[in-house]
């Protein structure tokens, strides 16, 4: 086949890369049966069932979904290099994997190799992360009252443990004036209020002395924009 552009393509041309790649393992492969796009069956082996799509999407999605009913072999293939791959593909392949769908990529202008294994249909356990699942409970127990609407996702400004501490060490800085940072620390029982002035990862504060700090110009600013806790 002659150089193509994706866009030129249709969903029944991809169909003789797929049956070619599974022919090459012993299969014997067969298109549209009992509305699966292509069939494969190699002696006494689950048999494969693949769906075709030139583009990665839910459709293609839940029609695999649907088709673990039939057998635990169910890949997705489609065109190597589309934008949901691209952008997304660490993402998609996790999702694969925990939906225990395979994902078969086709670059139909290579000469050779042109299907792509990315994803085999296993058994997924997912792996727990103990240090993650302690940050999100630390998070959950130290964040004074419920500041951040669900939804908010990622948008700037969003409200934190650290930035709820930092906002209370700069109130007391505006309150107090110029303090040593062991004695904001001892004010409000904060122990981690040293490093956290230390780092200043907002801005607000600045060292005025050895160990002493003040509220910058810019927390002066700041500061007022947020609410009370």
């Amino acid at each position: 086949m002659a150089d193509r552009s994706p866009a030129t393509l249709k969903e029944t041309e991809l169909y003789p890369f797929i049956k070619e790649f599974l022919q090459g393992q012993g299969y014997q492969v067969k298109g549209e049966v009992q509305q699966c796009d292509v069939v494969a069956v190699r002696g006494d082996d689950d048999p494969v069932v693949v769906e075709l799509k030139l583009s990665f999407n839910l459709e293609v999605v839940l029609q695999a979904v649907d088709r673990l009913a039939l057998t635990p072999k169910v890949y997705i293939a489609t065109l190597a290099g589309r934008p949901m791959l691209k952008k997304r593909r660490k993402r998609v392949l996790k999702m694969l994997r925990m939906l225990g769908i395979g994902l078969l990529v086709i670059d139909p202008n290579r000469r050779n190799h042109n299907v792509e294994v990315l994803v085999d249909p296993l058994p997924y356990t997912p792996r727990k992360s103990r240090v993650r699942g302690e940050r999100l409970l630390g998070e959950f127990l130290h964040r004074v009252g419920d500041p951040n609407p669900g939804g908010s996702g990622r948008r700037k400004g969003i409200m934190t443990v650290y930035r709820q501490r930092a906002l209370a060490i700069g109130r007391y800085l505006v309150e107090q004036g110029p303090t040593k940072a062991s004695q904001v620390a001892s004010a409000l029982g904060d122990p981690k209020a040293r490093e956290i002035l230390y780092r200043n990862v907002y801005g607000w504060f600045e060292r005025v002395s050895l160990g002493t700090y003040a509220v910058s110009p810019r927390g002066k600013q700041e500061l007022d924009q947020w609410p009370d806790l």
